[in-house]
């Protein structure tokens, strides 16, 4: 008996595209045309354009002249988004801290040593692996308004280009960072927790900001005129 083909419909291509676009596959300024996003997927423009819809309402695509990209973010709004990030994250370790269960210090505990197994992971896989991790604590809280702002401010942070995880050493330090956050939110140590979270984002602000200093030298001057 001939097996049947996985159907693909606009919830799947949804899918596809938002963990590509969220991990960083798709940088900005990316274009998104719907004729060859269906020849990939092998389905019409309609399911593709209903894809497309969604991501356009989760701010993860924009309207340009030429159709939608995937938005140029402002350093300034890079760092607005670090700062609010800096909040929610201390205070979802904090509630993790006060409410986890023993299934959440497993799942913890599975995804870091996963991530300590990994051999040099490029861009991609620091970027996903982390975002797994941290939407991992924030289940912890078992508090799901603070998840869902945490998940939509998230989004805003995924047209950075680079991860701040692959400069030097931070990867390492980061899953050290991990390791003392399951830690603290184990012995339900809420001010430790929140201690924890908020020095590991701070670090990555640290770091975000570095890189757009970096970029903006390599941005041409514009001509001087008198």
């Amino acid at each position: 008996m001939a097996q049947a083909t996985a159907r693909i419909d606009g919830e799947a291509i949804f899918a596809t595209l938002r963990s590509e676009i969220l991990s960083g596959v798709h940088q900005p300024g990316t274009p998104m045309r719907e004729t060859s996003l269906a020849e990939r997927f092998g389905v019409s423009r309609t399911p593709v354009r209903e894809a497309l819809s969604r991501l356009q309402q989760e701010r993860l695509l924009e309207r340009v002249a030429r159709g939608l990209q995937v938005p140029q973010v402002e350093p300034a709004q890079v760092i607005q988004i670090y700062d609010m990030r800096i909040l929610l994250e201390e205070e979802a370790a904090g509630q993790a801290a006060r409410a986890r269960q023993f299934t959440d210090l497993m799942r913890l505990e599975a995804l870091l040593e996963r991530d300590r197994q990994l051999k040099d992971p490029d861009d991609y896989t620091r970027i996903t692996t982390n975002l797994e991790f941290h939407a991992a604590v924030w289940k912890c809280a078992h508090n799901p308004i603070l998840t869902d702002l945490l998940e939509r401010l998230s989004t805003h942070l995924v047209h950075a280009p680079r991860s701040t995880l692959s400069v030097d050493q931070r990867w390492d330090a980061a899953l050290d960072e991990h390791a003392a956050l399951i830690s603290a939110i184990d012995d339900q140590d809420v001010d430790g927790a929140r201690a924890m979270a908020r020095t590991h984002m701070e670090t990555a602000r640290s770091i975000r900001l570095q890189l757009l200093r970096e970029s903006a030298l390599e941005q041409p001057l514009p001509p001087y005129s008198r």
